[in-house]
């Protein structure tokens, strides 16, 4: 007998159709012999639908408030699909995220998760039923219900996988695995058969959707068995492991894009020791996080910093910035959100010092200007223009995949 973690999206769980397929999947599993233990998300648009509701009554409600609504979402799939379970005659219990023992700090809507004590799951499953937990929230040491951010349920599911020592945990999707590329965007993307963590961490990170960053870095931890596949179809999905058969000239991985970021620059600091922590202090004692830096060499006694953080936060960071102009001594702010990231990720890349000149090769070849970039070992970063971005992802993705015909 197996333990098996299952996590569905809110596309998969969208409509009554769809929940009586996530039950006949999940009972058939549970015919099998095995424990099965199931996350949900809210069904297809709920989280957003919500979120509208309480932007009509309150353009600017509380942060626990907002915690407290968006909960509900993943209670109403959670009960529809234990229903549904029901009636096809097989034990179930639904369980809310405190009742499945989630307690989690206090940063609401966006909380960590600081253990798991799965007791009441236990107790059920040695009853022989299919547990279903709402995934995406827990409880903080206040008793207030917080969220996990958008994603979160994803982290849910690993984290239950990792604490219930589960054998397997299955993310289903709307698509049926990891692709080289967004399969919406770029039509001659490929699915791939395993991925890396590390890899497949910088892409989640990066703007690819499949899968949350957090769960991607809390399976790596714990060497939690992950799998991603289709509630749609019966195809195989993409294994998610620490170590893949991967043939020599597969540089790449794959190509991801994030339009959600924003680029902001200071123009004119002076060029003296300490600048740079001035800056990025101030914005990590308000929670901004900032991604790709760039700092311009000195003349005339001063220089420039550019960097880039998440769209959401780029108020909040020229607010801070402005207010500060004094201490941190600048000329003025040149802020743009009309940017967008698109990266490449590989392991392949770290002994192949071409990669990068064959993405910028890509993008000059179809005109697309460059303004800012970051690597690593496995990945390499550019900031073109939003306008620019599906397009970008495009030619890079048929650069590779074309000269390396499919290496992978």
């Amino acid at each position: 007998m197996a333990l098996i973690v299952q996590k569905f999206g809110g596309s998969s769980v969208a409509n009554a159709e769809r929940v009586r397929n996530v039950a006949r999947i999940i009972t058939d599993a549970y015919k099998k012999g095995n424990n099965v233990v199931v996350v949900l998300s809210a069904q297809g648009d709920t989280t957003d639908d919500l979120i509208e509701k309480a932007l009509e009554l309150n353009p600017d409600p509380s942060r626990r408030e907002m915690d407290m609504l968006l909960s509900t979402g993943e209670q109403i799939s959670c009960a529809l699909c234990a229903m549904a379970i029901e009636k096809m005659g097989c034990p179930v219990v639904s369980l809310t995220g405190w009742q499945a023992g989630f307690h989690t700090n206090s940063g609401y809507t966006n909380a960590r998760i600081k253990r798991v004590k799965p007791d009441r799951i236990l107790e059920e499953l040695d009853k022989r039923r299919i547990v279903i937990v709402t995934g995406f929230q827990g409880l903080n040491k206040h008793g207030d219900i917080t969220t996990l951010g958008r994603g979160g349920s994803d982290t849910s599911a690993v984290a239950l996988a990792a604490v219930l020592h589960a054998d397997l945990c299955q993310i289903y999707t709307d698509v049926d695995g990891v692709y080289t590329a967004d399969p919406r965007l770029v039509p001659n993307a490929r699915k791939l058969e395993e991925i890396t963590y590390e890899e497949m961490l910088e892409l989640a990170s990066l703007g690819a959707q499949v899968l949350h960053n957090r769960s991607v870095e809390m399976a790596k931890r714990y060497d939690v068995r992950l799998e991603v596949l289709s509630s749609f179809t019966d195809a195989p999905g993409t294994k998610v492991k620490e170590v893949v058969k991967r043939m020599e000239k597969s540089h790449i991985s794959g190509v991801a894009k994030d339009k959600n970021i924003a680029r902001l620059a200071l123009v004119g600091l002076e060029d003296t020791p300490g600048i740079a922590f001035k800056i990025f202090s101030l914005l990590a004692r308000n929670n901004v996080n900032v991604d790709i830096i760039l700092q311009s060499i000195g003349r005339s006694e001063t220089k420039d910093i550019s960097f880039t953080v998440a769209k959401s936060d780029m108020e909040l960071a020229q607010k801070l910035l402005e207010e500060n102009r004094d201490v941190i001594a600048f000329d003025h702010i040149d802020v743009s959100d009309n940017i967008a990231k698109v990266s490449i990720v590989g392991a392949g890349m770290i002994n192949n010092p071409g990669v990068a000149a064959t993405m910028f090769e890509a993008l000059f070849n179809a005109g697309i200007n460059i303004n800012m970039i970051s690597t690593s070992e496995i990945k390499v970063s550019v900031l073109v223009d939003s306008c620019d971005a599906d397009r970008a992802v495009q030619v890079v993705h048929d650069r590779f995949y074309d000269e390396f015909n499919g290496a992978r």
